[in-house]
């Protein structure tokens, strides 16, 4: 049995480390972080190769797009049936700070083999994928984000959580 010290010194150490993990949150919308992951997307290059996956660096650019359409409600998505713990499922996904799975099967409305926007000009496909970015993540927002087809209704802080770990997850997957 723990004793009174005991206890406190517990709480005064989860504590601590809450406000760690606080700190080292890396959201979309924090400006150091936001310029991180636009610097990393600059060096990809459409022959870029994969880690792991099937898409290439062109499909994985219009993909991120494609998610980021989605999320501002510009672009049709369904919900994911087959879910029963969502909630925990997006706390480990966006709280628990451990690198993304690889291997996830990605959302027929974003694969681009099946529905999602087939890659054009990489250059141009690169830069719209910017602006996407930066209207994301632009302050006063023009847009309501919309239910995420896994973890369904999410504050703006997941939505820049997810923004983040998202972009990272495929530039990691290209090596950058």
């Amino acid at each position: 049995m723990l004793s009174f010290f005991g206890v406190v010194r517990m709480l005064l150490l989860f504590e601590k480390a809450k406000q760690t993990r606080r700190l080292a949150m890396k959201l979309l919308n924090d400006p150091k972080f936001k310029q991180e992951i636009l610097e990393r997307l600059r060096t990809v290059r459409p022959d870029s190769p994969r880690r792991w996956g099937k898409m290439n660096a062109r499909q994985m650019v219009c993909h991120l797009s494609d998610s980021f359409l989605g999320a501002m409600g510009e672009r049709s998505t369904q919900i994911a049936p087959g879910y029963p713990a969502r909630k925990l499922i997006k706390w480990v996904a966006l709280y628990v700070p451990l690198p993304w799975p690889k291997g996830v099967p990605t959302r027929p409305e974003f694969d681009q083999e099946i529905c999602g926007t087939p890659p054009a000009d990489f250059s141009e496909d690169l830069r719209g994928l910017q602006m996407l970015i930066n209207r994301y993540t632009e302050q006063p927002r023009k847009f309501q984000f919309q239910s995420h087809p896994i973890f369904l209704e999410m504050s703006e802080r997941d939505w820049m959580r997810w923004g983040y770990l998202h972009m990272d997850h495929h530039l990691r997957q290209f090596g950058v």
